[in-house]
């Protein structure tokens, strides 16, 4: 990569390296000063200028695009002698980069990613959008496995064969990512040949790529038994000796007296269990956050309260059913240490039993309700991956906490209890344990502002029942994603419905 110019800026945006150069654009990698983040730079280059007016319009195309998949148009400037816009950095690898290492993914979680595609392509289909064409360059995955395509969007109506043209390309480029011999592998195969038009397939179109890639999904995560249900005819009709018939007589006979007096004093059954409150809506906008700066961020949603006992354990049984096909994995980062064969938390035998029978823990009240514990950053992601969810972002976090809250810091710290809507660590907006609780898993690494040289690192953001002090406003930076404690769970993010 080229240097920049020492010291050069376009505005407020310090230019970095110049990642790519072609005949009428330079591309840059630069820092936006004021909101302190990394941006990509398209520069029009300045003897180029009388193509100004295409570029612009190939700029106003991109930045009419909204869409939480597609990659954003920060600004646009054009004034004598000056055309660039920024937009935003993408994180992760793209698909052309893991094709380029051989690193195949599994069906499952390709079929994810063409879904998701297949969303973003239905999107432009719908508004008319013309784009370049998309290709395996397009698409990012981070570490987390979060998907993000960059912005094809240009000037002028969009070709009639433009999405058979960019389905036939991912049907050519795709075959090599996946993971051959894994469950699910020739069914991803199939549809790709089809999209290429292999295999007397009909013309796919992008709405039939989305039911296919679905199904995949489903069809993965949920096996259904090859055995017919049981109906009546099936069951055998036997004769039962006449003195079974007199045995059994005589225990209802004399056992009549000793079942009606137990069932009288049966123990009172346990509280019923509340409705848990819904995810809260976070609208689009800018939004402080936990440094100091502003952020701009998309809509999202954001779990009311952090997953439960109750939550995990589905979570859980699930994984146990895929174990017996050999698929116990399936909700895993492609990043998770090999060494890590569990999803089960720490003491969880005893934390469960007593969770259903509203017992103690550790000599405090549990029930199924209550947030779990003893998680670690990988368990809360494959839990995440199974809700069709993801952590939060610290940005997205303290955006949620801000949410009619004047003074996040005044927010009265919880107990761990169990989710109730009765707790005083409660924001206006309807989010429970931001400021005690349990400290919550983040989803990315970011600096230490107490330590701004040193790496970056994961992030366990709020207050905790064990460590209330900073309430809301606590931090910790951890380098260790395989840690557990007693006061660490999570909570999720969804798209916006």
């Amino acid at each position: 990569m080229e240097p920049a110019p020492e010291q050069r800026r376009l505005g407020e945006y310090l230019l970095m390296d110049c990642l790519a150069e072609g005949p009428l654009t330079r591309i840059w990698l630069a820092t936006q000063e004021s909101v302190r983040r990394m941006v990509l730079i398209e520069e029009l280059r300045p003897e180029c200028a009388e193509h100004a007016q295409v570029f612009l319009a190939d700029i106003r195309a991109k930045a009419a695009v909204d869409h939480p998949l597609i990659g954003s148009v920060y600004e646009a400037v054009a004034v004598p002698d000056l055309c660039f816009y920024a937009r935003e950095l993408l994180p992760g690898a793209t698909l052309e980069d893991r094709l380029n290492a051989s690193e195949p993914l599994k069906p499952a979680r390709l079929a994810h990613y063409l879904r998701r595609i297949a969303e973003a392509n239905l999107y432009h289909e719908a508004r008319g959008h013309a784009t370049a064409l998309f290709g395996p360059a397009a698409v990012h995955i981070d570490d987390h496995g979060v998907i993000r395509l960059e912005n094809l969007a240009l000037a002028g109506p969009r070709a009639p064969d433009q999405s058979q043209r960019d389905i036939t390309c991912l049907g050519k480029a795709l075959p090599a990512l996946v993971a051959d011999g894994l469950p699910g592998a020739t069914r991803m195969f199939t549809l790709l040949a089809w999209m290429r038009g292999e295999q007397n397939a009909p013309q796919m179109a992008w709405k039939t790529i989305h039911g296919y890639c679905q199904q995949i999904e489903q069809q993965l995560a949920d096996p259904l038994p090859n055995v017919a249900p049981m109906t009546a005819a099936m069951v055998p009709k036997r004769k039962i000796p006449l003195g079974i018939l007199g045995v059994a007589g005589a225990v209802v006979l004399f056992g009549v007296v000793p079942i009606t007096f137990k069932l009288l004093h049966r123990p009172p059954p346990p509280p019923a269990r509340i409705q848990l409150p819904e995810a809260v809506a976070i609208p689009a906008g800018t939004y402080p956050t936990p440094d100091g700066s502003k952020e701009q961020l998309r809509a999202f949603r954001i779990s009311a309260h952090e997953v439960t006992i109750g939550q995990y354990a589905s979570f859980l049984e699930k994984l146990e059913v895929l174990s017996r096909d050999g698929r116990g994995m399936l909700y895993d980062s492609d990043s998770q240490p090999a060494e890590k064969a569990s999803h089960v938390p720490d003491d969880w035998t005893v934390l469960l039993e007593s969770a259903r029978t509203n017992g103690s823990w550790q000599g405090r009240p549990v029930t199924l309700d209550s947030p779990v514990v003893g998680i670690d950053w990988w368990d809360a992601a494959a839990f995440a991956e199974w809700n069709r969810a993801r952590l939060p972002t610290q940005e997205e976090w303290f955006a949620a906490l801000n949410q009619s809250v004047s003074n996040p810091a005044s927010l009265p710290a919880g107990t761990w209890q169990s989710v109730t809507l009765d707790t005083p660590d409660r924001t206006p907006a309807g989010l429970l344990g931001m400021a005690g609780s349990v400290a919550e898993w983040t989803r990315r690494q970011a600096l230490n502002p107490a330590n701004p040289l040193g790496q970056r690192l994961w992030v366990i953001i709020g207050g905790s029942y064990l460590k209330p002090s900073s309430g809301a406003l606590t931090r910790e930076w951890t380098d260790n994603r395989l840690q557990r404690r007693p006061d660490l769970g999570f909570r999720v993010v969804f798209d916006p419905q």
